[in-house]
């Protein structure tokens, strides 16, 4: 970002021209009085002859000397024009969203929408909020896909996320493979800060690979994952089709293994957290915004040009001009 200005660098100077605008109407008043009028016994004969050019122009020393005497105080006061540069470095984090597209998270206990329908608008107002930083998605169920690498594109990442559904995997958790998943899209980054968010509403039942023991893999990799359960305890309303009277509801109770999330996120050094409701799930989503902020540094570049030599080279100009004429053209006899 670029910003021109115009300053002076010892502006306390300028009150010298005070005094110097007082003088100059001082000046001014006695010139219209006719502060060299001719001492005569009887001037009727000077009334026949009319003023002379150089008489009218007289004023012409004056007003070169005030005007020098100016330009040199502003001269003194060092005009500068001045541009600004400010230089801002970001360093962002790498984060993978991890996000469970399992047939439990239909169910409807975020009315009026389903589990999943709400963990997506609320990852996507989190990914609005961070653009300085890389964020890839991978989703799972029995198993585990990368669906966007860490990427800049938040547009084509927020079609992503929009565009994901229940029913596009295999039935099933399998919340160790979704970690490893994501560790392996953070293995080669290297930004200094990187974290997986993993949210999830079930009990690891699927994947070659146990929840803990993805998190160790985590640590070498210095990625702190942090761990969100998703559902109300107890029973909760899920939707069926019903052959004759179309969409239905059951209560189901759906289990959530949170000392497991909870484990995860502390052997990464990241927080487990627990949404019961739409609006505890955006509140952990601003937790971790604040948490993990990505760092911005501004610093700011100021180049002056002097212009003092202008003012200083006419001023005395205009006061040799004075000078000379005062000594010449409008030179007084005593």
């Amino acid at each position: 970002m670029e910003r021109e200005f115009f300053q002076f660098a010892h502006p306390a100077w300028l009150l010298l021209l005070a005094p110097l605008v007082y003088l100059a109407w001082r000046e001014a008043l006695a010139w219209r009085k006719g502060r060299d009028a001719v001492l005569h016994s009887h001037t009727g004969a000077f009334v026949r002859f009319p003023r002379g050019a150089r008489a009218r122009l007289a004023f012409v020393v004056p007003v070169l000397r005030y005007a020098a005497l100016a330009l040199l105080v502003v001269a003194l006061a060092r005009p500068q024009f001045g541009t600004e540069f400010e230089k801002i470095t970001s360093e962002g984090v790498d984060i993978v969203l991890v996000l469970d597209v399992s047939g439990s998270m239909l169910a409807e206990d975020f009315r009026p929408r389903n589990r999943l329908q709400v963990a997506k608008d609320v990852a996507r107002d989190f990914v609005s909020k961070r653009p300085q930083d890389r964020i890839g998605v991978v989703a799972f169920a029995g198993q585990s896909v990368p669906r966007c690498p860490p990427t800049l594109d938040h547009s084509m990442l927020d079609g992503v996320l929009a565009g994901l559904e229940v029913g596009e995997l295999d039935d099933g958790t399998a919340i160790g493979m979704g970690i490893a998943t994501a560790l392996e899209r953070l293995r080669h980054s290297e930004s200094k800060s990187r974290m997986v968010i993993l949210l999830t509403d079930g009990v690891n039942n699927r994947g070659r690979i146990d929840p803990l023991t993805a998190a160790e893999l985590a640590r070498p990799l210095k990625v702190k994952i942090y761990t969100i359960g998703v559902g109300s305890r107890g029973d909760v309303p899920y939707p069926f089709e019903h052959p004759i009277f179309g969409k239905q509801y059951r209560n189901v109770r759906i289990e959530l293994d949170e000392a497991t999330l909870g484990a995860i996120a502390e052997r990464t050094g990241g927080q487990y957290f627990l949404a019961t409701d739409p609006g505890a799930l955006e509140e952990i989503f601003q937790t971790i915004d604040r948490l993990e902020k990505t760092r911005i540094e501004s610093r700011v570049y100021t180049r002056y040009r002097e212009l003092y030599q202008k003012y200083l080279r006419t001023g005395a100009a205009l006061l040799a001009a004075g000078i000379a004429l005062g000594l010449t053209v409008f030179r007084k006899t005593p």
